[in-house]
């Protein structure tokens, strides 16, 4: 699962990291990236990356449609703009 946004109101994202991370463990992710610094070289991302490994693309959902996730969910939505996109991993086209 990938992120990418850009902080619009930095006060009300301060709770998002801490309320997001404690629901990862229970799920078995493996956070690969988190950078708030990402720089640009190609496009418009935005600023703040995150990618988190699980073991199935299913695995993934479940997480973010748990119970536990969609508490937290709001105070990254309502305080960034940017993208979340659930993907899998290596796919070797056949």
């Amino acid at each position: 699962m990938v992120f990418n946004y850009t902080v619009t109101n930095p006060e009300g994202y301060q709770a998002y990291g801490p309320a997001a991370r404690s629901t990862l463990a229970p799920s078995g992710a493996e956070v690969v990236v988190v950078d708030s610094q990402s720089e640009s070289i190609e496009g418009s991302p935005g600023t703040v990356t995150v990618v988190l490994r699980f073991e199935s693309k299913e695995a993934a959902r479940a997480w973010y449609e748990s119970e536990a996730y969609q508490a937290a969910k709001p105070l990254r939505t309502s305080n960034t703009e940017g993208t979340a996109v659930l993907c899998d991993g290596i796919v070797t086209p056949t």
